[in-house]
């Protein structure tokens, strides 16, 4: 199915966690679906080279260095805009794999931080202008995670459950406005950090989690199903896509060949 050109009002799109991994991949898809990209995250250097990079591909990017755990901030980063078509709340991130009978606090702060309040403190900054947009959509990249849990993968799971909530609850609550919120849940997806992010730089525990594993979804499907949400019609919602690699049953039954 082809691509629906945006319209002229709503073409701005913001993407959180632009720096690596679904966040980049969906800044680049985007922008080859006509939107001026801007890209968000903490790592000045990685979203200046991919608006760089956008660019010399022929299409608008803008970066702006942002935390978005850092309410103040991403307040002043929304007084640029007077609309904006798509918000893609992608900055997260899972910490560690811990029983609850021993997990670190910290981390499990950290992520609801980031998962849930970052996706808070944006999507509060930017919803007006998303309304003026005439045609606003809040994408939330939440997890299979927010919808099964998995042992050693409370901290994360709960996180994960939040987003999920928040945009069940935000539906509910917009309806009748010209904003859509849609969900995007992955489950296996090896991009380059996620997994070493969260085993704190260990490659060999890192790589555990996907050895086997027949084609993991890659950080550039997701990007692909979240650019085909985006640009359905409208009047077209998709509420909740879950997507998993064919090798993937549920976040406990996966597929591994010797």
């Amino acid at each position: 199915m082809a691509t629906a050109v945006p319209p002229a009002a709503s073409r701005i799109a913001v993407v959180t966690g632009a720096s690596s991994g679904i966040g980049a991949a969906t800044a680049r898809r985007l922008a080859e679906a006509g939107y001026r990209v801007v890209l968000t995250a903490r790592r000045k250097d990685r979203v200046e080279a991919l608006a760089e990079e956008i660019t010399a591909a022929g299409h608008q990017a803008t970066a702006y260095p942002l935390d978005v755990t850092d309410r103040a901030a991403v307040d002043e980063f929304a007084t640029a805009f007077k609309t904006v078509g798509v918000l893609v709340n992608n900055a997260g991130g899972a910490l560690g794999a811990d029983p609850v009978a021993t997990g670190d606090p910290d981390q499990w702060r950290t992520m609801y931080e980031t998962n849930v309040l970052g996706t808070l403190h944006l999507t509060q900054a930017l919803l007006p202008k998303l309304d003026a947009s005439g045609d606003g959509t809040v994408v939330i990249v939440s997890s299979t995670a927010g919808h099964a849990t998995y042992e050693g993968g409370a901290g994360y799971v709960a996180a994960k459950h939040g987003a999920h909530v928040l945009a069940e609850t935000l539906r509910l609550e917009i309806v009748g406005r010209p904003v859509r919120v849609i969900e995007i849940a992955p489950g296996m997806v090896r991009t380059e950090e996620f997994a070493l992010t969260r085993f704190g730089g260990d490659t060999e525990k890192a790589e555990k989690v996907y050895q086997g594993v027949p084609d993991p979804l890659t950080a550039d499907d997701v990007a692909d199903t979240i650019t085909w949400a985006v640009t359905r019609p409208p009047h077209v919602n998709i509420d909740l896509l879950i997507v998993r690699p064919r090798a993937q049953a549920s976040n406990t039954k996966v597929h591994r060949e010797a």
